[in-house]
């Protein structure tokens, strides 16, 4: 609750001074920090709401909301990117994305939850669900474009990364189908479904879509602005592109999601703060980054389905990890620590790329 005023009292400043910093064209670096806050405390309005129409909407129409908005604000940011050409700050952002669920935020949430109790434990059927759609969507959909498009024209790399694109959003959709309706509650527990069952709407129907829109028209014009900031904030802190997309803007798009994680780790509600790493991670992986590719052709130049070799190596570095500390369906402080310490590592790397 006092998280939620916390980020009551950020939009109602931030979104104002962001209009105001706009118009009057304050210094870039300063509008940077306060269009990153504003945005953070945006998207935990737009997850409040999305989680209240959930809710209400039924378990099916709420697991496809929370698809669809899991990582609007990423979404959103990334489309203004593509718009200016920052194809680089785009696929970091993604990169960041991946790298930052499933080691920073999983890692924080071991660690945390750890900390309070020796063992937590979550459902291992969901673990090794998602364990086989990272390996698919990061080791093949991500991998063959990098391989193929060393023999391939600019023109044939874009083709295929138009294809592969198209199949991952099906299989995505498949995967949400097969979890929500022919496989629901199969592997689930029995006192999951109970708190499910009991579980009441912060907001109402209205209300919450109202905000969500709101929330969301906002997000779209601060997002437009901090595109902007990119190249300025670079030369004055001397960080890459790279680096700006794969840890701020990564961290910022989801930097809501990361605290609930972290806090439902806490209460020991495990199930809850695994989903949300790991659902996130194939909400970006099979769906944002696709979806990006799919618009890039509506811009001057499409963006081809073709990560950096460290950004590649990273990714399948994480995967890797997570699946072997998290298959078991137990975890504790240290597995936590183990991911932390990764994340940073390869952090240093980008920051010094």
């Amino acid at each position: 609750m006092i998280m939620n005023k916390v980020f009551a009292i950020m939009v109602y400043i931030g979104v104002p001074v962001s209009v105001t910093g706009a118009l009057l064209h304050w210094p870039s670096v300063l509008m940077f920090a306060i269009y990153c806050l504003t945005i953070i405390a945006l998207a935990s309005f737009m997850g409040r709401a999305t989680e209240s129409l959930a809710i209400i909407s039924g378990p099916r129409i709420g697991g496809l909301l929370n698809a669809t908005f899991g990582n609007a604000v990423e979404l959103i940011i990334s489309l203004f990117s593509l718009q200016a050409g920052l194809h680089q700050v785009v696929l970091a952002s993604l990169t960041g994305s991946v790298l930052g669920n499933l080691l920073l935020v999983a890692g924080m949430s071991f660690l945390v939850g750890g900390i309070k109790y020796k063992r937590q434990k979550f459902n291992v059927y969901d673990a090794r669900h998602n364990s086989g759609l990272l390996i698919f969507a990061i080791f093949i959909a991500f991998v063959i474009p990098e391989i193929f498009s060393m023999n391939l024209s600019d023109r044939d790399t874009v083709s295929l990364s138009v294809g592969i694109s198209i199949i991952l959003i099906v299989l995505y959709l498949f995967a949400l189908f097969f979890k929500l309706v022919t496989h629901r509650g199969i592997y689930q527990d029995r006192e999951v479904q109970q708190q499910e069952e009991h579980e009441e709407p912060e907001w109402s129907r209205g209300k919450s879509i109202i905000v969500l829109a709101l929330a969301t028209i906002a997000v779209a014009y601060v997002s437009e602005n901090l595109v902007h900031t990119f190249e300025s904030v670079a030369e004055s802190f001397g960080w890459s592109e790279m680096f700006i997309g794969i840890i701020i803007v990564a961290i910022v798009g989801n930097a809501a999601e990361h605290a609930s994680a972290i806090l439902m780790a806490y209460k020991n509600k495990m199930d809850i703060a695994v989903e949300i790493a790991f659902g996130s991670t194939l909400q970006v992986s099979m769906f944002v980054v696709p979806v990006l590719v799919l618009a890039s052709l509506f811009f001057e130049k499409a963006m081809p389905l073709v990560f950096s070799v460290p950004e590649l190596v990273s990714m399948i570095a994480a995967v890797m990890l997570t699946i072997i500390l998290a298959n078991d369906g137990e975890t504790n402080w240290f597995e936590g620590a183990t991911m932390l310490a990764a994340y940073i590592i390869m952090g240093i790397g980008f920051y010094l790329l």
